[in-house]
């Protein structure tokens, strides 16, 4: 079988040692006679996967004992809900950064729940760049700051964060997480679904500092931190295949030497494909300001309509997968996450010039 180029957007490609691993494991996992999704939640060998997947992901991510590493369901969709439910208490507001659609639709749950203002936000700009830090802007009533560190749909992604004393910063790292060197303690709490960088859909990583877990008998049971750090994520059955591939995932990325060297991949892998764009002479155009340029995301436009539909019909027919943009730019995306081999990408840059010269 000849494997797909994927750039889909997520879920998004795995790596193919993740998979065949999985494979193996299919009918007997740890010698136990079942797979992994037939293995009860509260037996040793589902333990030792649940609680190793822990242990290594605040290896990775050198996540002190200062936090707790939840597993969750609900996507980040449901964290837009949780945060506010969670940290806005009365008297206090919440504030987003608002830099695409995800942070948007983080806001508008939170005015749901509380008391919600804006940091800061290029949305008059059709999302084209990331605000400074030093745009940030909140007032003493802040119970966090907001933000999304890489955005999807506009190819922007945050290259420094904001380093707040007094206030917790609060990241939806869904895309981007694993995929460069960040400082944990800047924040108060992160939050991702797996199915780009970490593994497939099913479950979201939550890592929260203790201090921000708090009890409140008002909250339903499920919806509240306190439930899931005082539990293990483990108050009612996990998804315990995604959580098996999680860990299959964080083991394949200690394997590549780490976030240190998965960066420096992912920088070469973003280079070759912002390169073709930047020396086409305009025929393939950014969406995002170059200093906001997303590593995970490339987004680009051809020239008209006419163009980006020969593109995409011609990328089919050599064996990419998921290149097409989101609506609200148009044009093209290539998603080239943690998994996405530089080879792919490599290809994918070839591709784009032969296009380019044969139009």
């Amino acid at each position: 079988m000849k494997r797909a180029l994927n750039f889909n957007a997520g879920p998004a490609a795995l790596p193919e040692p993740v998979l065949r691993k999985a494979q193996e494991d299919w009918l007997n996992i740890s010698n136990t006679g079942m797979s992994v999704m037939e293995l009860s939640h509260r037996s040793k060998p589902y333990e030792e996967i649940h609680n190793g997947a822990i242990s290594l992901l605040k290896q990775l991510l050198n996540v002190s004992d200062d936090y707790e590493v939840l597993f969750l369901q609900g996507g980040a969709s449901l964290q837009f809900s949780m945060v506010p439910m969670n940290l806005l208490t009365t008297g206090k507001r919440g504030y987003y950064a608002l830099t695409g659609t995800w942070s948007e639709k983080a806001l508008k749950e939170a005015e749901k729940i509380g008391d919600s203002g804006i940091a800061a936000s290029s949305r008059e700009s059709n999302y084209s760049f990331i605000p400074s830090v030093e745009d940030i802007t909140y007032e003493n009533d802040a119970a966090y700051v907001h933000l999304t560190s890489n955005n999807t749909i506009y190819g922007t992604q945050w290259s420094d964060f904001p380093k707040l004393k007094d206030v917790p910063v609060i990241a939806d790292m869904s895309s981007d997480i694993l995929s460069k060197e960040i400082n944990v303690n800047d924040f108060g709490l992160i939050y991702a679904g797996a199915q780009k960088n970490l593994g497939p859909s099913g479950v979201t990583v939550v890592i929260i500092r203790k201090d921000l877990i708090q009890e409140n008998k008002q909250l339903p049971t499920m919806l509240s931190y306190y439930t899931h750090a005082k539990n293990n994520s483990l108050y009612n059955t996990p998804p315990t295949l995604a959580i098996y591939l999680l860990s299959l995932v964080l083991e394949w990325a200690k394997d590549q030497g780490g976030i240190k060297s998965i960066e420096e991949t992912n920088f070469n892998k973003a280079k070759l494909i912002y390169d073709a764009i930047d020396m086409s002479n305009g025929f393939y155009k950014g969406h995002a300001l170059k200093e906001s340029r997303s590593k995970m995301n490339v987004t680009f436009t051809l020239p008209d309509e006419q163009a980006t539909q020969a593109f995409l019909k011609r990328a089919k027919e050599e064996g990419f997968v998921g290149l097409a943009g989101h609506r609200s730019v148009g044009g093209c995306r290539a998603s080239i996450y943690n998994a996405v081999p530089l080879s792919h990408c490599e290809q994918l840059a070839s591709f784009m010039k032969d296009f380019l010269a044969s139009y």
